[in-house]
Parts: structure tokens; C-alpha cells; sequence
């Protein structure tokens, strides 16, 4: 997802500084997981949807390149619990080099049998969220109204319309979307410490993980406009080894 940013020509009053209030879009599902960045192999969630996954949900509703998410504030309307689930998954990643190759060379196989391992996820289950976000206008969108995309996103949330199926963190974990209801945040105060904001993806290549400070107060985590800044947060050194690059994909 890309980085969350407010223009400087936005018209800031009221609301927090936003023009206008927060659109609202509810989601609900089974199972969820929000993987922590820092944890590849052994998935764990994160206690609560973050943001980058929220802005993931609003855009497989209704995106334009003329616009963007800001995620403003994340309400947990179901109490936070858990589940373990271990799943068979295949330990490398099979790169675009080597499906070019597999579908050059009929001879070529990839034995999936020897790849295979298990591994186990921690996620959260039957799981509510109230996502409250502003749309941000592009520099060459000035001249359409953001009312119009506000009105866009209302009209397809009540039909139930979306781009691709909105899914929570993990594609296996589709999600129910609607507008507001009369369901409460629940009662619940915690410091959830450092949490994923936004990923960038240069143009150099890799990723770039923005954090913040969360924390829930009364079932509510509000989200500030601009991440902490680079540096903030020491994330663990990697040897350099991906698991494509058995398979050519190495970088």
C-alpha cells in the first residue's frame, strides 16, 4: 500500500482539521490476520486491523488514481480473540523467471511434495471493524469535487458493489462489508505498542515500513496523519537470503 500523505492545499477545519467528516465503512469476517512484518515464517496477527490493511479493504471497494485513503481512526466492535491454525504451505517462492521457464521447457517440473512444510499462524477470530478514512484528492484531480468520489464509495458500500473481494490480511480471509451500524466499540483501553502504518514500494525495488504508536482507548485506535519518522523503529537485519532465489528470483 502506499504511504499515507495529506496535501498542503487540503482546506483543513473542523473535524480535526478535515473538511469534511470521516466516511464509514464496516467489515466483518470469520478469520483475520494482519501479519506482522517482523514475523515471515510463523505468521502472527496483529491484536487489531491496521491501517495499511483498512486503505487495502476502501480500494477493492472503490479506488480511481485520482484519489486516495486516509485511514483516520479503526473501531474494534467485536472483543479481541484468538486462534492457532497450522496450515501446509511450500517453504520458497516460485519467481516469474521460473514460471517463464516451466512454460518454455513442458520437461520442467516443480516437485511441490519436496517443498512442502508446516506452519502455524496465530489469528484473530470473528472479527468487526468500523474503518472511518478521508479521500484525498490528487494534484490533477482539483477540479472534481471530493464530494463525488464520498458519494461513490457510499453508493457501492450500500449496494454491496466492490472491484475485487475485500479480504482481511490474508486472501483466504474474505470479508462482509457494509455501512454503519448501531454496534459500539467495545470497552477496552491497551497500549498495542508499534504498529504497521504504511508500506512504500520505490521504485528502487523492496518495501518500506512506515510505524506509529498505537494504542486503544474504549475500543477505538486512532491513527495519526504521519508515521514516526525514518529510523524510529530498528527492524531486524535479513542475511540477504530470499526464498526465490533458489528458483532465480534472488535479489
Amino acid at each position: 500500500m502506499a504511504v499515507q500523505t495529506a496535501s498542503a492545499s487540503v482546506d483543513r477545519r473542523g473535524n480535526g482539521g478535515w473538511a469534511f467528516p470521516d466516511v464509514v465503512v464496516e467489515v466483518s469476517g470469520p478469520l483475520a490476520c494482519f501479519t506482522r512484518p517482523e514475523l515471515k515464517v510463523e505468521r502472527v496477527s496483529y491484536p487489531v486491523m491496521t491501517p495499511s490493511a483498512a486503505v487495502g479493504v476502501l480500494e477493492s471497494i472503490f479506488w480511481k488514481p485520482e484519489m486516495a485513503y486516509v485511514i483516520t481512526a479503526i473501531e474494534v466492535l467485536k472483543p479481541i480473540e484468538w486462534t492457532s491454525v497450522r496450515r501446509n504451505e511450500v517453504k520458497s517462492v516460485v519467481s516469474a523467471a521460473e514460471v517463464a521457464a516451466l512454460r518454455k521447457d513442458p520437461t520442467r517440473r516443480y516437485d511441490v511434495e519436496s517443498d512442502r512444510d508446516q506452519r502455524n499462524s496465530m489469528l484473530l477470530r470473528d472479527v468487526h471493524y468500523r474503518i472511518r478514512a478521508q479521500i484525498l484528492r490528487a494534484p490533477h484531480a482539483r477540479e472534481v469535487p471530493e464530494q463525488k468520489y464520498r458519494d461513490q464509495l457510499r453508493r457501492r458500500v450500500d449496494k454491496g458493489a466492490c472491484f475485487s473481494q475485500p479480504y482481511l490480511g490474508c486472501r483466504e480471509f474474505s470479508a462482509a462489508f457494509g455501512p454503519r451500524t448501531d454496534a459500539q466499540p467495545i470497552s477496552r483501553d491497551e497500549d498495542l505498542g508499534v504498529m504497521l502504518h504504511s508500506i512504500a514500494y520505490p521504485a528502487s525495488g523492496g518495501e518500506q515500513y512506515h510505524w506509529f504508536h498505537a494504542q486503544l482507548h474504549q475500543g477505538v485506535m486512532s491513527v495519526p496523519l504521519a508515521p514516526l519518522g525514518a529510523g524510529a523503529v530498528a527492524m531486524p537485519t535479513s542475511s540477504g537470503w530470499r526464498a526465490d532465489a533458489a528458483y532465480g528470483g534472488g535479489r
